[in-house]
């Protein structure tokens, strides 16, 4: 499948496009391929386009005393809105490719237009938006209540495809521990299994 094919898919989910907004969507030339460890975003950097992944894999990073703490893993039919985006300050995180990846770019001026040609587009925006919005915030109460051993048995039931495409220090990154506790911690699951 094209990528047009997948945005155009992935927007029929919310609403149903007529033939005529199909080809104003699939005019806008808005999506990028990029080659395995591309970075999208530097710290220090200004967004100047919020990301949709299409297909592969985008992580996010801060660097903290020389350390990369992962923060986030974007797969496809995820959108990437970088706080730096809205606020208009550089950004404190980075963003790169794990993966070559399909990544449709959006940003206020195209989006704007493409809703005056679309305005149904913007009944979906604020759908997805919604959603986006309770995922980060179930996301983030699940780092704060629950112990690395449960987050990891979350994510491990949640996105499992994720330990076939991101290395495991990546993971043992984005749970908060080491990749040797990591390791511990998987040993033990697959003993008391």
């Amino acid at each position: 499948m094209d990528s047009n094919a997948k945005i155009i898919e992935f927007i029929s989910r919310y609403i149903n496009l007529t033939d005529d907004e199909i080809q104003t969507i699939n005019a806008q030339n808005f999506i990028q391929v990029y080659k395995k460890g591309t970075v999208l975003l530097k710290a220090g950097d200004f967004a100047n386009d919020c990301f949709f992944v299409l297909q592969g894999c985008v992580r996010s990073y801060y660097i903290t005393d020389g350390e990369e703490k992962t923060t986030e893993f974007y797969t496809e039919n995820q959108s990437i809105n970088p706080a730096c985006y809205v606020t208009k300050e550089p950004s404190d995180f980075y963003l790169d490719c794990l993966e070559d990846s399909v990544i449709a770019l959006g940003n206020e001026e195209r989006s704007k237009a493409l809703i005056e040609r679309v305005p149904k587009l913007n009944t979906m925006i604020m759908q997805f938006s919604s959603l986006l919005l309770a995922e980060n915030q179930n996301s983030l109460d699940d780092f704060k209540i629950l112990n690395p051993e449960e987050r990891y048995k979350k994510l491990l039931k949640s996105r499992p495809e994720l330990f076939q495409r991101v290395p495991l220090y990546h993971i043992a990154s984005y749970l908060g521990i080491t990749p040797v506790s990591l390791s511990r911690l998987r040993k033990r699951i697959l003993t008391h299994a």
